[in-house]
């Protein structure tokens, strides 16, 4: 009798119902080795329903959620990245302490090449273009908003030039303040009222800086709704605009991942796309600029 027991308990499945995730998982144990397969493959399915990983006895394969929705984006480079340099422990001891350790150029030419790329955000930007075809005041607040988009882009260009393109990054973004609070002191602004303003645009900066990053890194919508929180204050009604704009980041992303970057770290010269391509071939074929020893 126990031995009839055992055999209808081999050949009869008995089905079960486990929690996975939010919903109820159909489990059905099968006999001998099918069975265990079976068991890690539920597992394997449960865990990828969830978005975790999962791990198989000699094998290790981590799942996980998919974060973007497409399989390639413009504005990747097909290029390999840089090599992480490589940097001695004295190094990294002065620098957790929050000074530069060496680079590998000297800072003096560094600086001077962020003072340039700053520049070229300010001086080769056309603000009436965005004006016009994005509907913004010509205002302070408006040129603003334009100027933090192009540093933006060239701090993302930059980051991926190791320690030195680090450094370059924080300079440019000195200079920016520098020369936020030199414009509105030749404005007339109170004293008071503009130290209150720079720290409310210090916030905005650094939410916009956050903002930016996810979207280049998500699809159109997610860059979209980036540009509409932070460039458009929440006021576009125009989709257009959105669509303009999305098309501008992205190509104009792609662009300068296509400049060298010894060059950029040494020169500093950045050239910006126009809002609306006239040529659109033209943005296969970036200039190399001249660099001066010097660094004048």
């Amino acid at each position: 009798m126990a031995l009839l027991v055992r055999v209808l308990r081999n050949h009869i499945s008995i089905s079960q119902w486990v929690p996975g995730c939010s919903r109820l998982l159909l489990a059905s144990p099968t006999q001998g080795q099918r069975g265990r397969t079976l068991s890690g493959t539920f597992q394997m399915s449960q865990a990828l329903a969830c978005g975790g990983s999962v791990q198989i006895p000699g094998v290790d394969i981590e799942l996980r959620r998919k974060y973007h929705t497409t399989s390639k984006l413009s504005s990747t480079k097909d290029s390999p990245q840089p090599v992480e340099e490589k940097v001695g422990a004295f190094t990294k001891i002065i620098e957790a302490m929050g000074f530069t350790g060496p680079l590998k150029y000297s800072k003096w030419k560094i600086k001077i090449a962020a003072l340039r790329m700053y520049t070229s955000c300010v001086e080769k930007t056309d603000f009436e273009e965005f004006f016009l075809r994005c509907q913004m005041p010509d205002t302070f607040n408006s040129w603003f908003l334009i100027t933090l988009l192009h540093v933006w882009m060239c701090l993302v260009r930059m980051k991926q030039e190791g320690r030195s393109g680090k450094y370059m990054c924080r300079i440019i973004v000195h200079f920016m303040w520098e020369d936020v609070e030199q414009r509105g002191r030749i404005m007339g602004v109170n004293s008071y009222i503009l130290k209150k303003n720079m720290m409310l645009m210090t916030n905005n900066f650094y939410a916009a800086i956050l903002g930016y990053d996810e979207g280049i890194l998500s699809d159109d919508r997610g860059l979209a709704a980036a540009l509409w929180r932070t460039f458009f204050n929440q006021k576009c009604e125009d989709p257009r605009q959105l669509e303009l704009l999305v098309e501008y980041v992205r190509k104009q992303i792609q662009y300068l991942d296509s400049m060298n970057g010894e060059d950029l770290l040494l020169t500093g010269e950045v050239s910006w796309r126009p809002l609306v391509e006239k040529n659109p071939q033209s943005i296969l074929k970036p200039h190399s600029p001249t660099y001066n020893d010097e660094g004048l």
